[in-house]
């Protein structure tokens, strides 16, 4: 097994570094943070798929948060990051439990009071960079129906194989996961 896998999406060409998260399974990193290039051709690109209606995006932090900028922009609207914390800054947060398959240990994301009063009622499209086994989207979708949104869009870069088996959601392409046997 090489040490990289190329990756084709939105016309560009990106070398990503295979990653051994657990003795069973490789997955080829994808991290778009300060890709300028990549950020703004995939942002474009699922800014066109996406239905319209939209009044609100949502974004769990990091990874995809200058990916949900650039398709805001595009809609002329507003989005909301979702955190892995509780802030201090944070009035009356709501609290979501999720597991994640790049993560070890349960983890929480959280969505201030104050986001919960901006997305109340709205049409909201969930933005990500990678769906894997769509437990974390899962989670995301939960905490937004405690906020009383209706989600009407998911969207993401990637989708790994083998994982979130939903067709409700749009994506880019498809990125492989390595077995030890492959």
């Amino acid at each position: 097994m090489g040490q990289y896998y190329e990756l084709h999406v939105a016309g560009i060409t990106r070398l990503l570094k295979k990653i051994r998260i657990s003795d069973e399974l490789t997955i080829a990193s994808f991290v778009m943070l300060g890709d300028t290039e990549l950020i703004e051709k995939t942002g474009e690109e699922l800014f066109s798929r996406l239905p319209e209606g939209i009044e609100m995006l949502v974004c769990p932090e990091a990874k995809g948060i200058p990916l949900t900028h650039v398709i805001a922009s595009k809609l002329g609207i507003d989005y909301v990051i979702i955190r892995k914390s509780v802030k201090g800054y944070m009035e009356g947060p709501l609290v979501q439990k999720v597991q994640s398959i790049t993560t070890r240990e349960p983890q929480i994301i959280v969505l201030d009071g104050v986001d919960v009063a901006k997305l109340k009622g709205k049409k909201v499209c969930i933005i990500d960079d990678v769906v894997s086994t769509g437990g974390s989207l899962k989670a995301v979708e939960d905490l937004l129906e405690k906020a009383e949104c209706t989600v009407i869009a998911k969207a993401a870069v990637l989708l790994e194989e083998g994982g979130y088996i939903g067709e409700d959601l749009i994506y880019l392409e498809k990125l492989p996961v390595f077995r030890d046997q492959e």
